[in-house]
């Protein structure tokens, strides 16, 4: 299988199974219209390919023809599938990895798009007790096998709130370390409004990774992201969040935000942010009820996916000066890419990344929990956890997947967001449609920036 597309000034072929990426011009561009099985005699005969039947001399057909067998044969244009015999090589009884650890489940913002409800998830609001937390290391640790390396993602609502206990569950995870021979890498995920010197310091002291809630320019990211009393956070967290990003010494950090249908030209508020001096941004699409009037429609997507391609135009703009950042959606490691599970099952949510509340209960990821259904056990009882959720979510593959299975994207979104999916469709095996269109553009310009950025360089 292989998918071609055409961005500004490139031709681009990308050979599904093999991951090779090709800039290909325009005459092996129309040919491969022809594979994988051309009549090559009518294409040489015709040699009439563009439209507008701008002629190609026989000579220039013939070539482009031997080229196109010559990256077959190497197995770079139309091989052949081997991601499943690997999957399944390397499938066993999945470990878990990584916990999202909800230490408060309640808020100090608003935002009007909250799948948890403003932080409460349906329930009450609660902050995780420090015993339940350790429990939750205890079990992270006795479940992740022989994989050394371990996540622990601070969430909430907002986390903040809780901090006296974070500080002391991450003293208790360096104490399992030093006793398990793991290494726990943790992560605050924050809305910034209780930052202060204090936490900011202790933060970039002890966080691997630090994720920062923020939509863009100040009145969109007002318009979703208010105060309790009504007011809008930007001026509140901006300075905060520079503070904290200048003083973080080079350790990972995300500026995270989400764009609605109130401002599906999100590329203005990435380059707002990028102007502000964050250099690692993320930018997500809302996913919410169609009867929302922020939720994204259908009928959007031409638009999102201009403006996705508008974004890619603007980030080499800024590389050309100087001024380069990252955007977390146009990050592919063309070389080796993610390992062949992560492929074929992405996130691992049910199976190797699970959710923990603050009373201890176990969900497959975040944006499960509270929905008795995808309830898997608990931390605080020796009660095995529920092998019907975790085979149905490690099965969840994009060979299990309908809709995944012919995609020439699948091996890139791994068959998408297990919640999103469950959420428009009632079940994880069905992916969310906008969802799908939005992350195949994201892909394609995430390519041809690589491949523009090669070019240029070679130039």
């Amino acid at each position: 299988m292989i998918h071609k597309f055409k961005q500004n000034d490139l031709f681009i072929v990308m050979d599904v199974n093999s991951g090779a990426i090709h800039a290909v011009d325009p005459l092996v561009y129309a040919l491969l219209d022809a594979y994988p099985d051309p009549d090559r005699e009518a294409l040489l005969r015709e040699a009439l390919l563009r439209e507008g039947r701008e002629g190609y001399p026989q000579e220039a057909v013939a070539e482009a023809l031997a080229e196109i067998d010559g990256l077959i044969a190497a197995g770079q244009l139309f091989s052949e599938d081997t991601q499943l015999d690997a999957y399944q090589m390397s499938r066993h009884n999945p470990v878990i990895k990584a916990l999202c650890l909800h230490v408060a489940h309640d808020c100090n913002i608003r935002c009007k798009y909250c799948f948890a409800a403003q932080g409460a998830f349906e329930g009450h609001r609660t902050l995780m007790s420090y015993e339940t937390g350790v429990k939750a290391l205890e079990f992270l640790v006795a479940h992740s096998g022989n994989r050394r390396q371990l996540e622990v993602d601070f969430f909430g609502g907002e986390p903040l709130m809780n901090f006296e206990t974070v500080k002391r569950l991450v003293a208790y995870g360096r104490e399992l370390e030093a006793r398990s021979g793991k290494v726990i890498r943790f992560t605050m995920t924050t809305n910034g409004v209780l930052l202060d010197d204090e936490k900011i310091e202790y933060i970039n002291r002890e966080m691997h990774n630090l994720v920062l809630s923020l939509d863009g320019r100040r009145e969109v990211n007002d318009q979703m992201r208010e105060t309790i009393g009504g007011g809008g956070t930007y001026d509140l967290i901006v300075p905060k969040f520079r503070k904290a990003v200048a003083t973080r010494g080079g350790k990972s950090y995300y500026l995270r935000g989400t764009f609605t249908r109130f401002s599906k030209d999100f590329s203005k508020d990435v380059l707002h942010m990028a102007e502000l001096g964050f250099d690692q941004v993320s930018v997500e699409p809302v996913v919410a009820p169609p009867d929302q009037p922020y939720a994204l429609q259908e009928a959007d997507v031409p638009a999102l996916c201009a403006e996705y391609e508008a974004l890619a135009e603007a980030m080499l703009a800024k590389e050309r000066v100087g001024e380069g950042f990252t955007f977390f959606h146009f990050q592919i490691d063309l070389g080796r890419g993610p390992c062949v599970i992560k492929r074929v099952l992405g996130c691992g949510a049910g199976a190797e990344y699970l959710a923990v509340t603050p009373e201890g209960d176990v969900y497959p990821c975040h944006q499960f929990v509270g929905m008795p259904a995808f309830r898997m056990g608990s931390v605080l009882t020796d009660e095995p956890l529920d092998g019907a959720v975790v085979r149905d979510f490690a099965s969840a593959t994009v060979y299990t997947k309908e809709a995944c299975k012919g995609c020439w994207a699948r091996f890139y979104c791994s068959g998408g967001c297990h919640a999103n999916a469950w959420h428009e469709n009632g079940t994880v095996l069905q992916p969310y449609r906008i969802g799908c269109e939005l992350e195949k553009k994201r892909v394609e310009c995430a390519v041809y920036l690589q491949v523009k950025r090669l070019l240029e360089e070679s130039q």
